[in-house]
C-alpha cells in the first residue's frame, strides 16, 4: 500500500511523465480513429506542453536549446501551415536546423583526440558503416522520388542526424555521466523518429507506424527537457579553513 501511495503523491518529475503519457494517450486515439484534425494538431503541442510543465519549476534555458524548440516546434507546425507539396521539404529544413542547435550544445564537450585508441577507432568504424547505409538509402530514394530538393533534404537531415549521433555517443564514452548518457538517448528516440517517417512516407503507410514515430518523438523530447533539468550542477561553498595565529612550528627570529 505504501509503495501505491508514494506513486500518487504528486511530485514536479511524476507530473512530467503524466504529460508524455497524456500527449502519447491523445495521439493513440488520434490514429485509432483516423480523425486528420487530432493527427495534425497534436503533434506541434508536444513542445508547448512540456514548457508549461519545465516552467513551473525551472526559469531559465539556455539560447542554443531555445533555437532547437523553437525550430522543432515550427517543424511541428508545417502539417498545418503548408500542404503537401512543400510540407516534406519545409519540416525537412526546420528540423536539420534544430539539430544543429543540438550540436552546438554537445560539440563543445567533444574530445576525439583525447579519446583512447579503441574507443577512438570504433567510433570512427561506426560513422563510415552510417555514412555508406546513407549513400545506400539515398540511391533508392532517387530511383522512388523524383523531386531533387527532396532527395538533397533528405541526406542532409540524415548525415546531420549521423554527426549528432556521432558526437553525442563520443561524449558518452569518453565521460559516462548520466546527462551524456540522456543526451544520446534523446538523440537516438529523434533518429528512430525520423527513420520511421520515411519508413512510412515512402513504403508503408500503416497507422501502428505513425503511432510509434510520435511516441518516439514525444519521448526524445521528454528525455531532452530530462536532460536539462539535471543540467544544473550545485556548487558548494568550500569550508573556511581558519588559521591558526600561531603554530608549535613556527620560528621566531629576534
Amino acid at each position: 500500500m505504501n509503495i501505491v501511495k508514494n506513486w500518487f503523491k504528486i511530485t514536479f518529475n511524476k507530473v512530467f511523465v503524466y504529460a508524455l503519457v497524456l500527449l502519447i494517450a491523445v495521439n493513440v486515439v488520434g490514429v485509432i480513429t483516423e480523425d486528420a484534425f487530432i493527427m495534425k494538431t497534436v503533434k506541434p503541442f508536444f513542445i508547448p506542453v512540456f514548457l508549461i510543465f519545465f516552467f513551473f519549476k525551472y526559469r531559465y534555458l539556455g539560447i542554443a536549446f531555445i533555437s532547437f524548440l523553437l525550430f522543432s516546434f515550427l517543424g511541428d507546425m508545417s502539417s498545418i501551415l503548408f500542404l503537401e507539396d512543400v510540407l516534406i521539404e519545409t519540416s525537412s529544413v526546420l528540423y536539420v536546423l534544430s539539430y544543429l542547435y543540438l550540436l552546438i550544445m554537445v560539440a563543445p564537450k567533444f574530445k576525439l583526440l583525447e579519446a583512447k585508441a579503441l574507443i577512438g577507432t570504433y567510433l570512427l568504424g561506426v560513422f563510415l558503416i552510417a555514412v555508406y547505409f546513407l549513400y545506400v538509402a539515398h540511391g533508392v530514394l532517387s530511383v522512388v522520388v523524383s523531386n531533387k530538393n527532396e532527395v538533397l533534404l533528405f541526406v542532409i537531415k540524415n548525415f546531420t542526424l549521423i554527426v549528432l549521433t556521432f558526437v553525442s555517443f563520443g561524449v558518452y564514452l569518453n565521460t559516462q555521466t548520466k546527462q551524456s548518457a540522456l543526451f544520446l538517448t534523446a538523440v537516438v528516440f529523434f533518429g528512430l523518429s525520423v527513420m520511421l517517417n520515411y519508413v512510412k512516407l515512402y513504403y508503408l503507410n500503416n497507422w501502428s507506424l505513425e503511432l510509434l514515430d510520435r511516441a518516439l518523438y514525444a519521448t526524445g523530447l521528454y528525455v531532452m527537457f530530462i536532460y536539462i533539468m539535471n543540467r544544473e550542477v550545485l556548487v558548494t561553498k568550500p569550508k573556511q579553513v581558519q588559521l591558526k595565529d600561531r603554530y608549535p612550528s613556527d620560528t621566531v627570529l629576534s
